[in-house]
């Protein structure tokens, strides 16, 4: 099996979604925690609390761009390994800190480490599925980012009373130990280090991309800081507790983590384009949508459809940006990384001053056009990138990915169509799905899909025992209360119970559906099909 074809269900995939996921949960609870810290345990104010979390920021975005040149040159599973290994070093920075000075040492760690380790898993990503479902892939590597942060807040939220922030830290650390464990086993994969005959097409490629990015900041900016302003409101308007305004964020989340692994089956359907307009018009509607609504529940309704959205659109954008790039993948990346993250910096400032000027009205308009403006500028920024059109519902594909003279058998198109594509490799490399459709993912026979369902199944039956632990420490499992009491006492019912039973309800639902596999074994379908 060639590097072209393999997907993230290798056991080099495998190991690189373990990495991701363990890496993902401290990193997601660091994001919650670093002011919280730093105000209680090092007594630092508001200003050298904004400068610490700016630090940390702005470094990850000088660093992204180096990292996707790194990601290039070098194998990508080591250079995410180096990420991954700074991250350890980064929490242990945290948890030794006794002042303002190392812990600037370990937010410096930690922003060059998250920018090396995000931007090589995805480029790996990219280039492992080149010539398959690219969008499944990073649909994979995103729901294993928010199993990782799921059990993350769990592992925190019940260990930080009783063993504090240096406990976390530590485990933190630990976990990250384990992401660069797991990326550094497998042979080392050689990379072309001299870039020659790449630097013109890559300037072509960088400069097709910059619309693109420039809607993704842009859109990213009035994302983030609409999300800020929405906690605030929920804590001071409405006046929710911590565990009532996660329970509005609870369905959404639950949606955002199982979805991106299955969404690709209708996005590629659909095609990238109205995938990513239509995210963007539904993140239009939930900004809109929050100016006339005050109930939590009409907000956690809204917030899931969006977070449905965004399962989709997120992996579809990331492997548009890997497809655009060509040869150079992790530059592609930097780049794309690079954007996003300038606006997450950026949006929470300005949205902030216009709420403080203008009002929470007037924020949501803003976000809401913002991302409508985005809806609409979305095609022409993916029509500059020149990449060949989608076939929506595909003919049966050859399944022999070796070249053949006779164009007919190859695939889509005619002999003068492909001459010109196997010319610009470079640019092409992501761009040839129809030769090898019948990915790894669409051709498990009966037997090799019922293993992979079985395989699946207890990964998250092991992470549903772990939570169901966590939840049982907190007094708060509905699965333990049932079997010990028969019932939940009135004075421990709460947003945690309630959690638990929909997590149970989940798991039984994927029990049945995974084993069924085995009893009734079935192919795979295509999507072909």
């Amino acid at each position: 099996m060639s590097a072209g074809t393999r997907t993230p269900t290798d056991p080099a995939g495998r190991r690189v979604l373990s990495a991701a996921l363990f890496a993902s949960a401290p990193a997601e609870v660091l994001d919650f925690l670093l002011p919280l810290w730093a105000g209680s345990t090092l007594h630092a104010g508001a200003s050298a609390v904004g400068a610490l979390i700016a630090f940390e920021a702005v470094l990850s975005l000088i660093v992204r761009p180096l990292a996707g040149e790194l990601a290039d040159r070098f194998d990508q599973r080591r250079v995410a390994a180096a990420g991954a290994a700074l991250y350890a070093l980064s929490f242990a920075g945290y948890a030794l800190a006794d002042s303002l000075a190392v812990a600037f040492v370990a937010a410096g760690l930690g922003g060059a480490g998250g920018a090396l380790f995000w931007v090589a898993l995805r480029a790996w990503t990219g280039r492992r599925s080149q010539d398959g479902d690219g969008t499944s892939a990073y649909g994979k590597l995103l729901s294993a980012e928010g199993q990782g942060a799921f059990i993350g807040y769990l592992v925190a939220f019940s260990l930080l009373e009783r063993g504090g922030y240096p406990l976390l830290f530590w485990l933190g650390s630990a976990a990250c130990v384990v992401a660069t464990a797991s990326l550094l086993r497998g042979p080392r994969e050689e990379r072309d280090r001299t870039g020659a005959g790449r630097e013109d097409r890559l300037g072509a490629a960088g400069r097709r991309l910059l619309p693109l990015m420039v809607v993704s900041a842009v859109t990213a900016a009035a994302e983030a800081g609409l999300w800020m302003l929405l906690l605030l409101r929920l804590q001071g308007d409405l006046e929710l507790s911590p565990n009532e305004i996660a329970l509005v964020f609870a369905p959404g989340f639950v949606v955002f983590v199982l979805l991106p692994e299955h969404t690709h089956h209708l996005t590629d359907r659909l095609g990238r384009t109205p995938t990513m307009v239509a995210s963007f018009a539904a993140s239009a509607l939930f900004a809109a949508g929050l100016a006339v609504v005050s109930t939590p529940l009409a907000i956690a309704a809204f917030w899931t459809v969006a977070a449905a959205c965004f399962a989709a659109q997120i992996p579809v954008e990331q492997a548009t940006v890997a497809a655009a790039s060509g040869g150079r993948i992790g530059r592609g990346m930097g780049l794309y990384e690079s954007a996003r993250l300038a606006g997450v910096v950026a949006g929470p400032l300005v949205m902030g001053v216009l709420y403080e000027q203008l009002g929470w009205t007037a924020a949501c308009v803003a976000a809401a056009a913002t991302s409508a403006v985005g809806a609409l500028v979305v095609p022409y920024a993916v029509r500059t990138l020149h990449l060949p059109q989608e076939k929506k519902n595909p003919e049966t594909p050859n399944p022999n990915p070796n070249p053949n003279p006779n164009p007919n058998p190859a695939g889509s198109g005619s002999g003068p169509e492909t001459v010109p594509v196997r010319e610009d490799t470079e640019d092409m490399d992501m761009s040839k799905p129809e030769p090898a459709q019948p990915s790894a993912e669409t051709t498990l026979g009966p037997k090799e899909h019922a293993r992979k369902e079985r395989r699946d199944w207890y990964i998250h039956t092991v992470a549903f025992a772990l939570g169901q632990l966590v939840l049982w420490t907190l007094d708060s499992s509905w699965l333990v209360w049932q079997i010990t009491d028969g019932s939940v006492p009135d004075d421990q019912r709460g947003p945690l119970v309630w959690f638990g039973r929909i997590w149970l309800t989940i798991w039984v639902i994927d029990t049945l559906w995974s084993w069924s596999y085995t009893i009734w074994p079935r192919e795979k379908k295509s999507k072909s099909s």
